[in-house]
């Protein structure tokens, strides 16, 4: 794999990948995900961005908390335009970008799918769950 862990904590990743996004879509490859969901944490919230890691592990978490009935997913992305670190993690959470969290309001285009992931316990879900209940914090959106 070829990337660079972005150090920094500027909005100007320096990471290139591979990216990932996870979901409970039925996707395909070419499809597109776009800005102006419901976030997944706060489901009154339409998002202005749309989010994806460079962590496998990342992307099964947040497929694992995404609203639906489906399979859980993790697909490999593909960004269309500019994106930036996530600044709900990064400068709030983490100092840098230890999660490789990243955000766009270009379209993310739907490259492959990873089918091999280790997926969260019941356990660690539910405690990430109330972790995210507890929250206070604001979005940034």
């Amino acid at each position: 794999m070829n990337f660079k862990l972005a150090k920094s904590v500027s909005d100007k990743p320096t990471d290139t990948g591979p990216f990932y996004h996870g979901s409970k879509a039925d996707l395909k490859i070419g499809d597109l995900l776009t800005a102006g969901g419901n976030s997944n944490y706060k489901p009154e919230l339409k998002m202005n961005h749309i989010y994806f890691t460079a962590l496998v592990s990342g992307a099964g978490l947040a497929a694992a908390l995404a609203k639906g009935d489906g399979k859980e997913r993790v697909y490999i992305v593909s960004p269309t335009g500019n994106f930036e670190n996530d600044p709900n993690v990064t400068n709030k959470k983490f100092p840098g970008n230890p999660t490789r969290s990243y955000r766009s309001n270009s379209p993310l285009k739907i490259v492959g799918e990873v089918t091999d992931w280790i997926k969260q316990t019941p356990e660690d879900l539910r405690k990430f769950r109330t972790k995210v209940s507890n929250s206070t914090g604001e979005i940034i959106n």
